[in-house]
């Protein structure tokens, strides 16, 4: 039986490095090539060694599929690409082709430039790896090669953001890459048609998570930001440079323009001016009511938000400042973070999920001592609140696409093993299917059923069901033969074919037929045998007549025929 293989190098009981390995029909496809964020070492990018220990990746790698601009889903890709060498297609959305090299180089220069690492790509490597992508439309299927064929669908999350159904002939995949159940104020709710895949790959960030309502925590949020503002905290949000910031931008746009207030927003310098760029250029991948307003008001636009100059995070009074990136582990938001967070009017929000080892997730599982490059120590003072803006889908919403797609197989990736556990049994018991959550390096095989299409002629299948007939299933299509004789302009002959059998009998020869028709009654039971007026015994189609040999009136000869209709084909 046919099976499907998927192999996570990264992101299988975890969250960060997504990088898993699907092997279909004899295809072999990478979904995704990222690096984790809670590591500096070589365990922030996935082991390839695990597909080819020598030589490139390309003989052994169909295609690279990227589903978002995140480089927990795209960081690894120019290290695999021009380092351990990989010169096959990679796809992605052309929002994603866009966007992906900056927050690789910015990346580049925070590991490089300024920690100094050895053992990173180059920003020609980046550059060089950007040449081998090609972009996908969405609900555009593309023929990777004459067997393999792909179909993104719009996943929200992120702008550009997709989910990618993969099929070889019958059998098929869906991976989700992160996705969003729900519509925000910048991005519509994930989608994806009712496709039936054999596997669903599905994220499993919030598995145990369903979300109170929207509007409840965009409240929570503007009344600590305004609590802090007013008893003269200064405010620091980490976010990622596009998705969960454009988002908060245009909630406290609105907010500070309703209330009239005048401490300062700033946002990471020249990131406000790339991401509005970037949300002009690919507005059609935005909500239908940014979609609509566009041309009289750009949301993007914020008349409230300037650019961050480092300088003022040690200026006196309340502010607000967006700073990437998101998690605390590196770079400005770090840099904000180790200044403000001895004093205790100051507040940190963290507006999403935080990986295990960065400086993120310990403040948010309450650690107020946090150990510093060179061994310093660093008391936390401030306020630390977490309130989800994150774009994935919770408990609820997997379901909802689980719904939507109706899969025959569940596999769960991008989670930690225990929430995945519980989500696992709750899938099984709901839609009554396997669900698989498989560690990294280890393997999950499905057995699959293809089925195969067939047309069949409408007249063929009245007649069979008539007749209480079976209408067998194969490969191609079924027609009646009357049908298939004249659409081929052929025609019909009929063969006869012919056997003679002597036997010794001295009676005559109505009396010699007499008894062959007798003992064939006694011996073949179940069959239609009959003794016919002009002087055959006919036993289901073959006919039998028996007449004396000229040489002995002693010898008989029984002379069997039948016919069959033949349709013949000039080659």
């Amino acid at each position: 039986m046919p099976e499907i293989k998927v192999t996570p190098l990264g992101a299988g009981q975890d969250v960060g490095r997504s990088c898993i390995l699907v092997s279909i029909g004899g295809k072999n496809i990478m979904l995704d090539c990222g690096m984790h964020m809670g590591y500096n070492d070589d365990r922030r990018f996935p082991d390839f060694s695990y597909i080819t220990q020598n030589g490139r990746l390309t003989e052994f790698l169909d295609c690279v599929i990227i589903s978002h601009f995140h480089l927990d889903h795209c960081g690894a890709l120019p290290y695999m690409s021009e380092m351990v060498g990989y010169d096959g297609p990679i796809y992605m959305t052309h929002p994603t082709k866009a966007i992906c090299p900056i927050l690789l180089e910015d990346f580049r220069k925070i590991t490089v430039d300024k920690k100094g690492e050895t053992n990173f790509f180059t920003s020609q490597m980046i550059k060089d790896c950007m040449k081998k992508v090609i972009p996908l439309n969405l609900h555009q299927t593309v023929q990777v090669d004459d067997e393999l064929e792909i179909k993104a669908y719009y996943a929200g999350h992120v702008l550009g953001a997709a989910m990618v159904h993969i099929k070889v002939g019958s059998e098929s995949v869906v991976y989700t890459g992160d996705y969003n159940m729900t519509p925000d104020r910048h991005l519509g709710a994930a989608w994806i048609d009712k496709c039936r895949p054999d596997i669903l790959i599905s994220e499993s960030t919030y598995a145990t998570t369903i979300r109170d309502s929207k509007r409840c925590r965009e409240r929570d949020f503007l009344k600590k930001v305004h609590e802090s503002i007013e008893r003269g905290g200064k405010v620091l949000i980490p976010v990622f440079a596009l998705g969960r910031a454009q988002e908060l931008c245009i909630l406290l746009e609105t907010f500070w323009e309703r209330m009239n207030l005048k401490a300062p927003i700033y946002f990471s310098t020249g990131l406000t001016e790339k991401a509005n760029h970037y949300y002009k250029l690919f507005i059609t991948w935005t909500n239908q009511k940014i979609r609509k307003t566009f041309v009289q008001r750009n949301m993007f636009e914020f008349k409230h938000i300037k650019a961050f100059d480092r300088s003022y995070a040690d200026n006196p009074g309340p502010m607000v400042v967006f700073a990437t990136p998101g998690m605390l582990h590196a770079g400005q938001s770090l840099q904000i973070f180790k200044k403000w967070a001895g004093n205790e009017k100051n507040m940190v929000i963290m507006p999403g999920y935080c990986v295990q080892g960065t400086i993120g997730h310990k403040i948010l599982n309450g650690q107020r001592k946090l150990e510093m490059e060179g061994r310093a120590t660093l008391d936390v003072k401030l306020q630390v609140e977490y309130m989800s803006f994150s774009a994935h889908a919770d408990a609820k919403g997997i379901m909802q696409l689980i719904r939507m797609a109706e899969p025959r197989n569940m596999l769960l990736v991008h989670g930690e093993a225990v929430k995945m556990e519980f989500l696992k049994g709750k899938i099984e018991q709901e839609f009554s299917i396997n669900c698989y959550m498989p560690a990294n390096g280890e393997t999950t095989t499905v057995t699959t059923n293809p089925s195969v299409p067939v047309d069949i002629s409408l007249n063929l299948l009245k007649r069979e069901m008539a007749l209480g007939g079976t209408v067998c299933y194969g490969d191609g299509f079924l027609v009646s033969s009357e049908q298939a004789l004249k659409e081929l302009g052929l025609n019909e002959h009929q063969l006869r074919f012919t056997c003679r059998v002597q036997l010794q009998d001295p009676h005559s020869d109505p009396d010699t037929l007499h008894r062959i028709y007798t003992h064939l009654k006694s011996v073949l039971k179940g069959y239609t045998i009959q003794h016919l007026p002009d002087g055959t015994v006919m036993v289901e189609s073959i006919v039998i007549k028996v007449s004396s040999s000229a040489e002995d009136p002693n010898t008989k000869v029984l002379l069997l025929s039948w016919s069959y209709q033949v349709t013949f084909l000039r080659c």
